[in-house]
């Protein structure tokens, strides 16, 4: 099923995402948007934290703005892009998708790409790889788009690398799956759970923990994500115990329980759940008494004010969670523009990680576009997108880059956050993911072969 939705789009979308979770079945909607659009060195691996409750710096530079940013509104054959979307029971990544075509609807409102709108076709997947095969074959061969930018899915890097790179397509995405980050023709804008999990060990790391366990759901993938941790443990000389749970939890107790106990007295537990589950475990360690037991950690999906309202005062400062973008409460010309998209065109999405991730690729596939000299087509917006190297924005700690490498894991340097007050702010500002992870090592290499800073 396709529907349109114009520029005071509302689609309903949940506080908190998963992002690892999967599941099978269902079938596929699309969601289409044109008239005009919807919508450093690298951290030490042990040592105490000397980075006490930082200050989010203010970004400074010309005001950013939507396209052309000139008020009028674009006209003309709509420029299509592709996006393929998990939107399932339990696990719905579309506040991505929401806040890329709300973007979009900014875009043209404001001149469009030299004058053409930009129409986001987003397509929703049930974890099914025929599925997802079928909306990738649909996006390019039946729609005509120019470019797959904005996909948030559990299965699409997996099942449609190779076929995107057979049709010259150079994917920016959201990515989950390891082959969003290990082949060349997808880049993300996250660093996924693996690397997000690897800034939470580093964060508690320099919390002097002693033994670290690392638990995450039980779903496919769950050894690859695991990968980082253990590498990190390994070079640092720290006993780690992985576990997975089963979701949604239905016994938190005895999880806190088995946690704490196997991190023993000055150990460390990291988390790799969506918010609703890392917040089950947490806050029965807490009515047991054992929150202080350890150190806490969490990969990204724990970045929310949701959490850290729900938690109260008394986590505050008790849990180190991983910011693969720059904290909610930040000023500066990306940020600010993100803030006012979000209010214009898609009021009803939440303030969020996942909805930087939407506004910054739609950001990204815009700006890539205008650069572009003649025809849009295909094969020229491929190319912008490979040329990109030095994306300059005050959402990531560095510039994204695209560029001929292997592999692409563009964002590997990240912040660590603290509930506070009922907010997430600002614990350790930009530092780099570990490349105790062999992955994070060849990235580095990359980078530094091709001139990337």
């Amino acid at each position: 099923m396709s529907r349109r939705i114009g520029p005071a789009f509302a689609v309903p979308a949940l506080a908190a995402l998963m992002i690892t979770l999967g599941a099978c079945g269902g079938s596929s909607s699309s969601t289409s948007s044109s008239t005009p659009a919807a919508a450093s060195t690298p951290a030490a691996s042990t040592g105490a934290d000397t980075t006490a409750a930082a200050t989010p710096t203010t970004a400074s530079g010309p005001a950013s703005k939507c396209g052309l940013g000139n008020g009028q509104k674009a006209t003309g054959a709509p420029i299509k892009i592709g996006a393929i979307v998990t939107k399932q029971p339990g696990t719905d990544f579309t506040d991505g998708t929401n806040m890329q075509a709300a973007y979009f609807a900014c875009v043209n409102d404001n001149g469009g790409i030299n004058g053409r709108p930009v129409e986001l076709i987003a397509e929703t997947e049930q974890s099914d790889p025929g599925q997802v095969a079928n909306l990738g074959k649909k996006l390019i061969e039946s729609d005509k788009v120019n470019a797959i930018v904005g996909s948030f899915s559990l299965l699409e890097c997996a099942v449609n690398g190779k076929y995107y790179a057979s049709k010259g397509f150079n994917e920016i995405d959201a990515g989950i799956a390891p082959e969003c980050y290990g082949t060349p023709n997808s880049a993300a804008v996250n660093m996924g759970p693996r690397y997000s999990s690897d800034g939470a060990v580093q964060s508690l790391f320099k919390q002097g923990i002693k033994k670290l366990v690392f638990d995450q759901s039980n779903v496919p993938g769950t050894g690859y994500i695991a990968g980082g941790p253990i590498a990190l443990a390994k070079a640092a000389g720290i006993p780690i115990t992985t576990l997975t749970e089963n979701v949604p939890i239905q016994d938190a107790n005895s999880i806190a329980q088995k946690l704490v106990q196997a991190a023993g007295d000055g150990g460390g537990v990291v988390l790799n759940f969506t918010p609703p589950e890392a917040l089950k475990i947490l806050q029965a360690a807490e009515q047991q008494g054992l929150a202080k037991r350890v150190k806490w950690g969490c990969s990204t999906p724990c970045n929310t004010d949701f959490l850290a309202s729900a938690l109260g005062s008394s986590w505050d400062g008790q849990l180190f969670v991983n910011a693969e973008l720059q904290v909610l409460s930040a000023k500066g010309p990306d940020m600010d523009l993100y803030n006012e998209v979000l209010q214009k065109y898609g009021p009803k999405i939440p303030v969020g990680s996942f909805s930087q991730m939407g506004f910054l690729m739609g950001k990204i596939i815009t700006d890539r576009m205008m650069t572009i000299k003649g025809d849009i087509t295909p094969a020229s917006v491929n190319a912008a997108i490979k040329a990109t190297k030095d994306f300059k924005n005050d959402i990531l700690c560095k510039p994204w880059y695209y560029g001929g490498g292997a592999l692409h894991i563009p964002n590997n340097t990240d912040r660590t956050v603290t509930p506070k007050g009922g907010k997430m702010v600002l614990q350790e500002d930009c530092f780099p993911i570990s490349a105790d992870d062999p992955d994070i090592a060849k990235v580095r290499a990359i980078e530094k072969q091709e001139g990337i800073l």
